[in-house]
C-alpha cells in the first residue's frame, strides 16, 4: 500500500458514530478536514483519509462496538478473496479495510447504470465461497454490493457469523431475473426505491417473494 493507515488515527479519533432506532442510518458527530465520509449504514460509517486513500476506515457506532472484533474475525476466516475487501487491522471502534472503488447497485438503480448478469453470478459464487468457509452469507443487498469493472465486490460481511436467512439476496436475484429488463438503463425514482426498501424491512420475512413482488407492481404500476 502506498500509505500507512496509521496516519489516519488522530483524525479518526475526532469522529463519533451513533446508532439510531428503526434501522435508520447512523449519526456522525465530529469532523476532520482530512477525512471524507464515503458510506453510511445502520451500524457504522466509512471514511477515507486524504493521506491514506488506499484504505477505508469503518467506524462502528458506540452502541455496536462489539461488532468490530466479530467482523475482523470474519475477514480472517474469509482470507484473501476477490469477492471481498481486505481487512488490515482493527482498533477501538474501527476496521481498516482496503478502499474499493465502484458504484453500489443501489446507486446503479437510481442512476440507470446497467447491472450485468456477471454481477449476479459473482454474488452467487461469493455466497458459495462463504459457506465453504463455514460462515453464513446473509444481509446481502443493493447498498453493500459494488459494481467494479463489470464484476461484483461485496463490502459488508458483518452478519456472516449469524444464523438464519433474511432472504434479501434471494428476493433481489428473482427480481433481477424477472423484472430488471423493464427498467434496465432507466433511472428509478429515489422515493420508489426507498419505499421498496422500507417495505422489505417491515414485511420481507413475513410474506412470500411472489406476494411482495405483487404489492410492489401494484404500487409502482410497472406492467
Amino acid at each position: 500500500m502506498e500509505h500507512n493507515w496509521a496516519l489516519a488515527k488522530d483524525s479518526l479519533s475526532k469522529i463519533t458514530v451513533l446508532s439510531n432506532s428503526n434501522n435508520d442510518p447512523v449519526t456522525i458527530v465530529g469532523d476532520a478536514d482530512d477525512l471524507k465520509c464515503i458510506g453510511v449504514g445502520t451500524d457504522a460509517a466509512v471514511f477515507q483519509h486524504l493521506n491514506a486513500p488506499a484504505y477505508a476506515f469503518k467506524i462502528y457506532a458506540t452502541e455496536k462496538i462489539e461488532k468490530v472484533k466479530i467482523e475482523a474475525n470474519i475477514y480472517r476466516i474469509l482470507e484473501d478473496s476477490p469477492y471481498f475487501p481486505t481487512c488490515f487491522a482493527s482498533f477501538d471502534h474501527t476496521l481498516v479495510l482496503s478502499y474499493e472503488h465502484g458504484i453500489t447497485l443501489y446507486d446503479c438503480i437510481l442512476q440507470g447504470v446497467h447491472i450485468p448478469k456477471q454481477v449476479i453470478q459473482d454474488v452467487e459464487d461469493a455466497r458459495e465461497y462463504v459457506r465453504k468457509k463455514g460462515l453464513n452469507p446473509r444481509d446481502i443487498h443493493l447498498k453493500n454490493i459494488l459494481l467494479q469493472n463489470g464484476r461484483a465486490k461485496i463490502i459488508d460481511v458483518s452478519e456472516y457469523s449469524q444464523p438464519g436467512n433474511d432472504f434479501r439476496w434471494e428476493y433481489l436475484k428473482k427480481a433481477y431475473e424477472q423484472y430488471y429488463h423493464l427498467l434496465d438503463g432507466n433511472p428509478v425514482p429515489f422515493w420508489l426505491v426507498e419505499t421498496i426498501r422500507k417495505w422489505y424491512n417491515r414485511w420481507g420475512n413475513s410474506i412470500s417473494y411472489e406476494e411482495f413482488a405483487k404489492n410492489i407492481l401494484q404500487f409502482s404500476k410497472i406492467k
